[in-house]
């Protein structure tokens, strides 16, 4: 039951896991930055994306959704495709940043707690349906 359970649901559980540590690697680099260096926000925010979707690609393509290529095209096109909806997700990020930080004046880390639950959550869907989906299989 428990293996079944496991095999089922391994990829949402390795996504869960590694989503945490990014995130821990987004709010603590954005933290360090914006309250720390006394960085504006949005320069920290866009920092922090940067190292996150690094770390998050190489963890995704390993361990979370076990992609193979075999030709160095196919790489680009795993890659470019991953950073293309990181992008999206992070225009979503900046939105959530300005609404959360500029127009309500919210804590800058519980505003970035909440943008990493929504972006992990999109980012999730994005990285299943199109950049590391399995030919012929859903």
């Amino acid at each position: 039951m428990i293996k079944v359970l496991w095999l089922k649901y391994k990829a949402i559980i390795a996504y869960l896991f590694f989503g945490v540590v990014t995130t821990l690697v987004n709010i603590g680099s954005f933290g360090i930055m914006a309250a720390y260096w006394h960085w504006n926000y949005q320069v920290a925010t866009v920092t922090a994306w940067i190292l996150t979707v690094i770390a998050a690609y190489l963890t995704n393509k390993v361990w979370v959704f076990g992609s193979r290529y075999t030709t160095f095209m196919a790489f680009i096109k795993e890659l470019s495709s991953f950073f293309f909806f990181r992008g999206l997700t992070l225009a979503l990020e900046l939105i959530i940043m300005y609404i959360g930080v500029s127009l309500i004046n919210g804590n800058l880390i519980l505003v970035k707690l909440i943008d990493n639950i929504v972006v992990v959550v999109v980012n999730y869907l994005f990285s299943k349906w199109y950049i590391f989906k399995k030919v012929g299989k859903w």
